[in-house]
């Protein structure tokens, strides 16, 4: 035992020499036995007789661009419950550690940090009989400036990319659209944020042009992430069809997105391919309002507006005589609906799978807020990090081809029929899924672009995860 205690911030810079770190911070929590890692690309492999795992690391939080590849013998697997409540199985390292002038070898096992604010963790077990915690400060053991780090990672940065990037959307402070403005810049990308209401185009045979306020001609974006909300979504589509027209690729173009707002349209396509879908109905006449209520099974009911989001715009109908009062009030104003049977058995629940470039790479379960049939997280619901079967993937998959969106927001209800498709989002939010699975959702949809484009990111090997 050690003879004497040393103190510790909440927060401390840390360095692996084995593992080629030179620096990264780490949050010092007491509350956590094991200390862990942020780890990628983690692959399991055999070297003589021994279990090793070949891994990559990420060790800034605010550059994913540098990225270290590690190799380690592995001393264990454990199931890890996370901050969020679920278990996982993780592969346990040991590594020499040095805290300020301190040097010990401790135990790491190796974890998806991506949506954490710290790479590294510092749990009891390392800290015992050497260290006492003082949670009112932090970096007791010394501060590393910007420009140590620079001199530290120099050999894995680089400052040039061949891609310029627009991010069009209306509200540059909304979550999504600065996780997306940072994870291209963090990735080396020339970002730009372009608000849509901004924007006016030149139609011309020989030379069409997108212009921005000032007059700007974007005549050299090398790519176009659309983030249009539902009110601006005729204007929206007719900027990415500009875009088109000058050659600059849009992550969802102005047809998928235009189709997936359609909710009659791509309701229709979903059936048309076999996609499996609460039963609806769709009519013009008020004197058919008791035959279309009939039809998909009665009330309970849902009564969706044909250009709601977000859950603004549906609405739900316990009785019969209800249901005709709400769709005769909705017809009279001239409003297209739809009537849609209630899945009683969801119990208030769905999933939210986020689909980029035909995969499946975050799900959520949202529970509505008691009393409230919706779940959506934006009205008082809550959400937590899923497990998705074979088929509910498939079933994301398919209905993002279906409209040809390159990302998806797929909305999925579980039935006693099995799993039945709610709608398609094409610019879904990150916020509530980024959080409760900690995936770096945002970093994955720049990848997406640079697949598209075959752009070689100089850690490309390293970084796609």
């Amino acid at each position: 035992m050690s003879t004497s205690i040393d103190i510790i911030g909440n927060a401390e810079w840390c360095s692996f020499h084995t593992l080629k770190i030179p620096a990264i911070k780490a949050r010092i929590d007491s509350g956590a036995k094991t200390s862990s890692i942020q780890a990628s690309n983690i692959k399991k492999f055999k070297k003589g007789n021994q279990s090793w795992v070949s891994f990559e690391i990420n060790p800034l939080q605010d550059n994913l661009s540098i990225s270290i590849a590690c190799e380690a013998e592995v001393l264990d697997s454990r199931l890890v419950k996370s901050s969020s409540g679920i278990s996982e199985k993780r592969y346990v390292i040991k590594a020499p550690i040095q805290v300020g002038t301190s040097k010990f070898e401790i135990e790491l096992t190796l974890a998806n940090r991506d949506g954490m604010d710290f790479r590294m963790l510092l749990g009891r077990e390392a800290m015992r009989d050497r260290f006492l915690v003082d949670p009112s400060k932090s970096y007791l053991k010394g501060q590393v400036s910007q420009s140590e780090l620079d001199k530290m990672y120099a050999h894995l940065m680089y400052h040039k990319t061949g891609l310029k990037i627009g991010l069009l959307a209306s509200d540059k402070n909304l979550y999504s659209n600065k996780r997306l403005m940072e994870a291209g810049i963090a990735r080396g990308h020339e970002m730009h944020f372009y608000n849509i209401q901004q924007c006016y185009m030149r139609l011309d045979t020989a030379f069409p042009e997108v212009r921005y306020r000032g007059g700007s001609i974007l005549h050299d974006l090398d790519a176009v992430i659309p983030r249009i909300r539902p009110s601006m979504t005729f204007y929206g589509c007719a900027l990415l069809r500009q875009f088109k027209a000058v050659d600059t690729y849009c992550l969802n173009s102005d047809t998928s997105i235009s189709q997936s707002r359609d909710k009659l349209f791509s309701t229709q396509l979903f059936s048309a391919n076999n996609i499996h879908i609460p039963i609806t109905g769709f009519a013009k006449s008020p004197l058919d309002t008791k035959d279309l209520i009939s039809m998909v099974g009665g009330a309970p009911l849902i009564i969706k507006l044909l250009q709601s989001a977000q859950g603004k715009g549906v609405v739900s109908a316990e009785t019969n005589k209800a249901a005709e009062s709400v769709i005769n009030a909705f017809k009279s104003l001239q409003t297209n609906i739809l009537v849609q049977e209630f899945i009683k058995e969801a119990a208030g629940k769905d999933l939210r799978c986020f689909v980029v470039n035909g995969k499946v790479i975050a799900a959520i379960e949202r529970t509505a807020q008691k009393g409230e049939f919706r779940s959506n997280i934006h009205m008082g619901g809550s959400a937590k990090k899923a497990k998705i079967t074979a088929e509910e993937r498939r079933l994301a998959v398919k209905a993002a081809k279906i409209l040809d969106l390159s990302v998806a927001g797929v909305d999925i209800i579980r039935s006693n029929r099995g799993p039945l498709l709610l709608e398609v989002n094409s610019s879904p939010g990150l916020e509530g899924i980024e959080a409760a699975t900690g995936q770096d959702i945002a970093n994955q949809m720049i990848i997406a672009i640079e697949k598209k484009l075959k752009y070689h990111h100089p850690n490309s090997s390293k970084t796609e995860r």
